[in-house]
């Protein structure tokens, strides 16, 4: 059996995520913990799947995001710290290769992500963020933005915008 885009959609009930990409929420902890943006859950956790040309686009959360691999091909995510430091890490099996099983974004932190590989033509991971996601703690970046504050990164700003 095949497990492409299209079974982890069905299958996850995935939906699009306005990053890029297909998500579904899967926990949502119901306690809460107050933050300058209000009250959160202390985590949430959710699928995330990137199919075969997607990219998730930079984008910033206020908490911490732990990602962990599942199925499919690499991924390598991309970020810049506050200090304009871009890294890619790349989530993965193949730790003979340099990839890790689980990765944490720290919070702040401007990222995105894109398949390493093509061996499944998809990538399926899970996120868990911490204190827990809200789309007012989310921003998404234009080009523009970023190039302004982070001329030097000027070409993998183009691929993740």
């Amino acid at each position: 059996m095949t497990r492409d885009a299209a079974y982890w959609k069905e299958h996850l009930k995935l939906e699009s995520h306005p990053e890029g990409g297909s998500y579904a929420s899967t926990f949502r902890n119901d306690e809460t913990i107050g933050t300058d943006s209000g009250e959160r859950p202390l985590y949430t956790s959710i699928y995330f799947l990137l199919a075969e040309g997607e990219v998730s686009k930079f984008h910033q959360l206020k908490s911490d995001e732990l990602w962990y691999y599942h199925d499919g091909a690499p991924l390598t995510v991309h970020m810049i710290a506050a200090d304009g430091t871009y890294t890619a890490a790349k989530l993965g099996l193949a730790i003979e290769q340099g990839e890790q099983p689980q990765l944490l974004v720290p919070a702040g932190t401007i990222f995105g992500s894109s398949m390493t590989g093509t061996d499944g033509a998809c990538s399926l991971v899970g996120c868990m963020v911490s204190p827990g996601f809200d789309f007012e703690d989310f921003k998404l970046f234009t080009a523009g933005e970023l190039i302004e504050r982070f001329p030097q990164h000027e070409p993998i700003i183009h691929k993740m915008t």
